[in-house]
């Protein structure tokens, strides 16, 4: 099963940078400019998040995106509204992240389904059990040329690592700490141990380093573990800086890349 994900994987092994942002963040209309500002700026891989009003795993930067993207109207409806012709715009992988409740709401069939209309690539739902998956989801996004990507942490056991990476295609999200995201500052790279486990696994999908990855130093550090790294609460910050999107998205990108 072909796709966006996989192709980058083959084409750029290692250094791979994938940014996280909230969709209707700073304002409603700002999720295609922010894509296709990314790519110019040589990003790989960018995921977009779906605001909710109770996300569990985010630290107080990407909630306060959240609550600043829902206060703006911004839905599943509406994303993918504003997503319906980006394929004639970019071939950038492009990943969802968000939460299970809304994509229930929405409805999961339909969620992929309109998914793969607007040509998304994979879904990140930190939330969403890997039983559940298995049992209830995989065959609806395996239908609609999703990959399913899933988290694991220091904490997360070898037996299960192996699980996830037999039922998902894309690649492994590494969480660097069992924390959430945007808490750590310049201890984000310390987990080698836990780095290097999941590397002597050999899986046969590939890894990308998150939460607390926010510099040049960090990026680098990560991509010494993983094939590259995720960069979301320091990304949200930079987009809140006073500047054109342009100059903001540039100068971080920049800053990490350098």
């Amino acid at each position: 099963m072909d796709n966006r994900i996989k192709t980058l994987f083959e084409q750029k092994p290692q250094g791979l940078l994938s940014v996280y942002f909230t969709a209707g963040y700073p304002n409603l209309e700002d999720t295609v400019p922010i894509i296709l500002e990314l790519e110019k700026n040589g990003v790989d891989l960018i995921e977009v998040g779906m605001p909710f009003s109770d996300p569990l795993a985010d630290g107080p930067t990407i909630q306060q995106s959240s609550d600043i993207a829902l206060r703006n109207g911004m839905t599943i409806t509406k994303l993918f509204d504003q997503l319906k012709d980006i394929r004639q715009k970019t071939q950038i992988p492009l990943v969802l992240m968000g939460y299970l409740n809304p994509v229930m709401q929405f409805g999961v069939e339909r969620f992929c389904k309109m998914a793969k209309e607007v040509g998304i690539d994979g879904i990140i739902l930190p939330d969403l059990p890997l039983a559940d998956y298995v049992r209830e989801y995989k065959e609806i996004f395996e239908q609609n040329n999703l990959s399913k990507i899933f988290l694991v942490t220091p904490q997360t056991p070898e037996k299960r690592i192996r699980e996830i990476d037999s039922h998902t295609n894309g690649f492994v999200y590494m969480v660097s700490s069992a924390s959430t995201t945007g808490s750590t500052t310049g201890k984000a790279v310390t987990n080698t141990d836990y780095f290097q486990r999941v590397r002597q696994m050999e899986l046969r999908n590939p890894s990308l380093i998150g939460f607390g990855i926010h510099d040049n130093d960090t990026f680098s550090q990560a991509c010494q573990h993983a094939k590259g790294a995720i960069i979301g609460s320091a990304f949200i910050k930079a987009l809140a800086q006073e500047g054109s999107l342009q100059e903001n998205i540039q100068t971080f990108i920049q800053s990490i890349r350098k």
